[in-house]
């Protein structure tokens, strides 16, 4: 039986290689579980950074399509992806961002909030949003945009991922005071920090490498 299950994928003997299979549950999970965080910041009408925060201030000020938006403002670091973390990396990450755009507009049809308080979707939309960053990163894929700077960065320069990010999302976030409230702002910014934290405590190259 375990025989069985290695040839078709589903049980990798290797301690350090990932198989297809094992790519293709990873990167739908961590997407999967990164919209549930995206649509949950949402529902309190907070936002986070990156890219998606830009595309939550597009949708917010200009009432743009929250997916579409996110997708392409992505397009452009595929260019820093495929040139320096390759080929494997790149298609992985657009295939995760299809996947997240495509299952955040989806969400407010097959699953409803009717009601939470900013502090705990900022608290619970971070974690699901960092549980679903450190998915794709540990199946070498991510949500791109500044995702894809962290991991060159971490690789590259030894600086933690996530606290690469952090310093971004900041500076996003405070773009944010021309669209929205500073309560709004206050939380959103809590969302940043515990996301952030969460994936500069857990994602080092030192105690784990995705291949």
């Amino acid at each position: 039986m375990t025989q069985l299950m290695s040839a078709l994928g589903f049980w990798n003997t290797s301690a350090t290689r990932h198989t297809a299979v094992e790519d293709v549950q990873g990167i739908f999970s961590g997407s999967l579980v990164a919209s549930l965080g995206l649509y949950v910041l949402a529902s309190a009408g907070l936002l986070t950074g990156s890219t998606a925060g830009v595309a939550f201030l597009l949708h917010y000020a200009f009432g743009v399509n929250f997916g579409l938006a996110f997708f392409l403002l992505n397009l452009p670091f595929f260019y820093l992806s495929w040139k320096q973390l390759g080929m494997a990396f790149t298609v992985k990450t657009f295939i995760a961002i299809g996947i997240t755009s495509l299952l955040t507009n989806i969400q407010a049809d097959v699953f409803k909030i009717a009601s939470v308080h900013p502090a705990w979707a900022a608290l619970l939309g971070g974690l699901l949003l960092g549980y679903g960053v450190l998915a794709l990163y540990r199946h070498r894929a991510s949500l791109g945009g500044v995702g894809i700077l962290g991991v060159y960065v971490q690789e590259r320069f030894g600086i933690r991922a996530g606290l690469v990010q952090l310093g971004i999302d900041l500076c996003v976030l405070a773009a944010a005071f021309f669209v929205t409230t500073p309560p709004v702002v206050f939380y959103s910014v809590l969302g940043a920090v515990v996301l952030n934290l969460f994936v500069a405590v857990n994602h080092r190259a030192d105690r784990y490498i995705a291949l």
